[in-house]
Order: structure tokens, then sequence, then C-alpha cells
């Protein structure tokens, strides 16, 4: 595998992986997924959830905060400021072990994803 193949497989595997997060968060906080793609804020449940999405999209699969937020459509800056302002908020523990269940079905459904390429290239 060359470096191209590498490089574009890491940037899809990203792409991937913020979709998953931004899916999953839409469905939990039930919010469109369009409102958590669109240019503007939002009202606070949208962005509370967008947000939420990019937090664990960085806590949950290691992705640069740059790379975040190429994937949805912010600068870096604000993937920043919305890890902290969630990091910020997890000393409520109910919203802990909501953190903590999304970012294991998270990660669980990336691995499946993982598989699945792996198989595919075979």
């Amino acid at each position: 595998m060359n470096n191209r193949d590498l490089q574009r497989r890491t940037t899809l595997r990203a792409a991937a992986g913020a979709r998953l997060s931004e899916t999953v968060v839409a469905a939990v906080a039930r919010v469109p997924v369009r409102h958590l793609r669109a240019a503007t804020r939002g009202g606070r449940p949208v962005a509370l959830a967008r947000q939420t999405a990019m937090y664990l999209a960085h806590v949950g699969f290691g992705f640069s905060l740059t790379r975040i937020g190429i994937c949805f459509g912010r600068d870096r800056t604000t993937v920043r400021h919305a890890c902290e302002r969630i990091e910020d908020r997890r000393d409520d523990p109910a919203l802990e072990f909501g953190l903590d269940a999304l970012q294991a079905a998270l990660q669980a459904a990336m691995l499946r994803l993982d598989a699945g390429q792996r198989e595919a290239r075979r």
C-alpha cells in the first residue's frame, strides 16, 4: 500500500466516523441530521448535538481537530471549543454515563466497519 492509498483510507475512515457519530447523536437528541450539517449554528439543541458529535468523533475515534472540522464543515477552533464545552459538562453523572455508552457503541460500530473493509479486500 502506498502513501496515497493510506491517506485516502484515513480520510474515508474519518468521514465515516464523523457521519456515524453525527447520525447517532442526531437520533439520540431527536434533531434532524440536516440541521447538524447546516452552515448556521441553529438553536441550542442543535448546537449541543453538533458539539457532542464532534466531541465523540475526536475522543472516541482519535481524529484530529482539523480532520473533524473538515468533516463537519467547521474550523478546527470550533471543534476545540465544542470538545471543551462537552468535557466541562461531564461532571453530570447522567451525561457521563450517556457519553460513555455512545462512545462504546460508536467504537463497536467502527470496529465492525473496519472488519468489513478487511474482508472486502481479501
